[in-house]
């Protein structure tokens, strides 16, 4: 909603420019979608970690 309401000041005082934001959306959005992919992937082997870290915790606390 944010980026609806921006995008629609941005046309309201230049338009050249929203069209050119519309054109290259698609593109930055590819180029940064590697990155998020790896911040899932980094994420993702931390929890896994911190999860073989507490399993010895975990199972005492089950006892």
């Amino acid at each position: 909603m944010l980026k609806l309401l921006v995008f629609l000041i941005l046309v309201v005082c230049c338009w050249p420019l929203a069209v050119v934001a519309v054109i290259l959306y698609p593109f930055i959005w590819l180029v940064l979608l590697p990155f998020r992919l790896v911040g899932i992937v980094v994420e993702g082997v931390f929890d896994l970690i911190a999860a073989i870290f507490l399993l010895p915790a975990r199972a005492i606390r089950a006892i």
